[in-house]
């Protein structure tokens, strides 16, 4: 079932949702806006996963440094728990892999390097691209 009921604060029932964001844009302008909406949902109970795919997989290691304006909403999600994986086949063609690996951030590659959308509807989410 892709929905489930979870008490609010003020003990009003409200449908838990699930989303898949897929972060394929590499302007990190973008990819703001997809840490900010992820952090958001989960803190208003809804599950949310970052699966970082295509150009923006290029941005991880900039978002590791600690000068750079996304770092602490790119820290705060890591540590959610909210970054499901970045997918393999791009970050090898973006020459990042390595870093990808060196934080244990997951590789994705189960449709020919790439991270599939098909089961994370099969699991009931609704996905959104960036």
């Amino acid at each position: 079932m892709p929905y489930r009921l979870h008490q609010l604060d003020r003990g009003v029932e409200a449908i838990m949702k699930k989303f898949a964001l897929f972060v394929f844009n590499g302007d990190p302008m973008c990819f703001i806006h997809v840490l900010l909406n992820a952090i958001d949902m989960s803190e208003k109970g809804h599950e949310a996963k970052i699966i970082i795919e295509g150009a923006a997989t290029k941005l991880i290691p900039e978002l590791e440094k600690k000068a750079n304006p996304l770092h602490q909403l790119w820290k705060k999600a890591r540590a959610k728990g909210l970054v499901e994986g970045v997918c393999k086949a791009c970050s090898n063609k973006m020459d990042t892999i390595g870093e990808v690996k060196t934080l244990g951030l997951p590789l994705l590659e189960e449709v020919l390097g790439h991270p599939g959308m098909a089961r994370y509807r099969d699991a009931g989410f609704e996905i959104i691209t960036f």
